[in-house]
This record gives structure tokens, C-alpha cells and sequence, in this order.
């Protein structure tokens, strides 16, 4: 993806044909080889200069800050001195295990911005590149190095730009797991994979041996067609179609889970259960208990009363550390009795919910989201609006 977005940006290939040794990781343009003069008047020649890119898809916009962030020591004049030109404030940013800046420029052209990103660091690597050449004439950005193809393991199509605005790319990355699965996609389960494939999840894995249809369209993210319904999809095939228009790793098993391919979780990172009880669902859980996966069940019962819906949303985490005390929590009831789920369709908000307390759950077990009580289980009741964590679990 990165020798791709160079070559169909203008700005981008101009700075790459001018000879600036320039990649892109995670949605941030680095420019490498950058010379400087450090404290003690000393010409490096290893200076990086590290951008959040503006996206719209795979076009550059203009760059929205007019600063840039370096990797290296801090740079000054040739004289020796403070290098006022770009205002070098120290400011410690991590983008990987290897590369991280230490310092903030903040050089503002007159009209207020940089039209491009070629101007962009074409602008800051002449300011520091200019005074290493007053000590050595050969100093230059402009080193043409040959830049090995890298494999592009990214899940997306396309870069997430708001992770590297933010600043959070090394928290984002603890959500790269190799795999997870959602046992169900009708209301609850859509709204979990709408979630997921946002994330930098290798694989999501769906499992539903049901088709999608009319009903399903009024519980699900986005807007079905009519031509939609008529062909009567599988729901994973239904769901693969419009998440793999973001995410690469949709896979679509279409089946439900049972004896001749629960092996298929046995490998996964985390799996949501977004199914009815029953048997076949205590089964899963028996086995994903047996093979040491965590699991996130997610369940609503709901009831009317004074022409009014009431009910309560559940949420149960299951781990190594709470395998009884989620078991107890999950219903296996077989859904024979009375339970306006089955029958209410305008409550996608609540399914959102539910998928969303899950998801966030999930994040908590990746050290993503702040964690103080590391609850197992939750539940949301509608008509009192009470938000309720039990289960804790001490820190180790």
C-alpha cells in the first residue's frame, strides 16, 4: 500500500522522483536520511521527519498541521546554535518498537499551511539540511536511495488516518490480533463485526448458517436493498460483501458451529457468542472453555408491558480467570418461552448496544481501553437506564 499511495499522489512522487528516501507507516509519511547539525556542531545524516497523513481513501488532501515531528538528536545551526527557524520542542512520540520522534517543529509558511506535502517536507528538509551543508557541501535529503518493496500486511484497503492524527498508533496496534470469530450475525452479532473491522484484526471469522432477510435487514448496520433481499444471501456472505470493502480479512463460514468444525476456534484470539441458547450453545462454550479461549457472550431479554418494551441487555466475559463464574452467568434457554426479541424488530439500538459493550469489553482484555475494575460481566436494564458491573476481578 505504501509504494501504491506514492505513486498515485502527485506530491507523494515528486518528493520519491526528487530522490527523498520517503515511505509510509501506519497512515504517517517518514522521510529518512534527513542531515542536520547536532549541539556540538557535528553533521548526522540520519535525521527522519515524520507526518500524520490526510487521506480521502488514497488521494493526499492538504495537510491540516503545519508541524512535523523528527527522530534524532536536536538539531541546530551550523554556528552551533538554537535553530529558531523551526522551533525544535522536545516531544517523545512512539510509532513502533523502532522508530520513535523526539522532537516537534513548528515552521508556519506565510500563507498559513502547506499546500502539499511535497512543499511539506521539501520546506523542513531544506532548513536543516541547509545548515549541514554549510559544514559539508556534500550534505543532502536528496539521496536517491533504493527503497526495497514492503510487504503490505495491513487488513485494511485502505489507511486508518485517525489513529495517526491522534497520535495512538502504538495503542492501536494492541488490537492486531491474529484472529477472531462471531458465532451469529443477526442483530447483535452485525453490530459486533461493524465494530471489529474497524480494528487492525488480521481475521474476522463469521459463522451463521441462516440467510439475511427483510427481517434481519431492520436489525442490521447500513440499508439492505430490495435486489439485496431478493437474492436471499447467507448472512456471512451478505456481511463479507460490505466489510470487505474496508477489511481484508472477512472470512465467511457459512454454517453453524457444531462438532464437525468447532476445531475452527480453537486457534482464535477472542470469539463473540451472539447466538441463542440452547444446547448447541452450550456445547460452544464447553469447548471454547476446553480450549482455553476467551470468550464474550452477549444476550437481551426483553418483555412489553403498557404497550412499552422493557428488558435487560447482558454482557459475560469468560477467561481463564473466571471460567465457573461465567458459566453461571449465560443462559442456555432453549427460547421457547416469551421473549419480544424474537419478535420486535425496532430495536437495533439495543442491539447496537449490546455489540458495543462487547466490543469495548473486548478492547479492555487488549490493554486498549483503561481498565480499573475489570469487570466480567455487565448488564444494561432499559427501564431504570442503570449500567451494572459485577464479577470483578482483582489485578493479579
Amino acid at each position: 500500500m505504501s509504494h501504491r499511495l506514492i505513486s498515485r499522489n502527485d506530491d507523494l512522487r515528486r518528493l520519491r522522483d526528487d530522490g527523498y528516501n520517503i515511505d509510509i507507516y501506519r497512515a504517517n509519511l517518514v522521510a529518512r536520511d534527513i542531515p542536520y547539525v547536532n549541539e556540538k556542531r557535528e553533521v548526522k545524516y540520519d535525521g527522519v521527519l515524520i507526518t500524520s497523513l490526510d487521506l480521502n481513501g488514497e488521494i493526499t488532501n492538504r495537510p491540516q498541521n503545519h508541524t512535523i515531528q523528527f527522530a534524532g538528536e536536536r538539531p541546530c545551526t551550523s554556528e552551533g546554535n538554537v535553530l529558531e527557524a523551526i522551533r525544535p520542542a522536545p516531544e517523545v512520540t512512539r510509532f513502533s518498537e523502532t522508530l520513535s520522534s523526539q522532537f516537534t517543529f513548528s515552521s508556519k509558511p506565510p500563507r498559513g499551511y502547506y499546500e502539499n506535502y511535497y512543499e511539506k517536507i521539501k520546506t523542513y528538509a531544506a532548513i536543516l539540511s541547509g545548515h549541514a551543508a554549510n559544514l559539508d557541501p556534500s550534505a543532502t535529503a536528496q539521496t536517491y536511495r533504493v527503497v526495497e518493496p514492503e510487504e503490505d500486511n495491513s487488513p485494511f484497503n485502505y489507511l486508518d488516518t485517525a489513529s495517526s492524527r491522534a497520535e495512538i498508533n502504538m495503542i492501536t496496534a494492541k488490537l492486531a490480533v491474529e484472529k477472531l470469530a462471531i458465532v451469529g450475525l443477526g442483530g447483535t452479532g452485525s453490530y459486533v463485526l461493524d465494530l471489529l473491522a474497524k480494528t487492525p484484526t488480521k481475521e474476522i471469522h463469521l459463522f451463521d448458517g441462516d440467510k439475511f432477510s427483510s427481517h434481519n435487514a431492520f436489525r442490521a448496520p447500513g440499508a439492505a436493498s430490495k435486489e439485496q433481499l431478493n437474492e436471499q444471501p447467507l448472512k456471512v456472505d451478505y456481511f463479507k460483501e460490505i466489510y470487505s470493502r474496508l477489511h481484508r480479512g472477512i472470512v465467511a463460514h457459512g454454517q453453524y458451529v457444531d462438532s464437525s468444525n468447532i476445531d475452527l476456534l480453537r486457534d482464535m484470539a477472542g470469539v463473540f457468542l451472539c447466538m441463542d441458547g440452547g444446547a448447541e450453545k452450550k456445547y460452544i462454550v464447553e469447548r471454547l472453555e476446553e480450549f482455553g479461549v476467551l470468550f464474550i457472550d452477549t444476550g437481551m431479554g426483553l418483555y412489553t408491558k403498557n404497550e412499552t418494551v422493557g428488558g435487560i441487555l447482558c454482557v459475560v466475559t469468560s477467561d481463564v480467570h473466571n471460567r465457573d463464574a461465567a458459566r453461571a452467568r449465560i443462559s442456555f434457554a432453549d427460547g421457547n418461552g416469551m421473549n419480544e426479541y424474537d419478535k420486535n424488530i425496532q430495536i437495533a439500538d439495543l442491539n447496537s448496544l449490546n455489540a458495543i459493550l462487547a466490543v469495548i469489553r473486548w478492547k479492555k482484555t487488549r490493554q486498549f481501553y483503561f481498565d480499573s475494575k475489570r469487570e466480567r460481566f455487565s448488564s444494561y436494564t432499559i427501564g431504570s437506564n442503570m449500567l451494572l458491573n459485577e464479577d470483578i476481578h482483582e489485578p493479579d
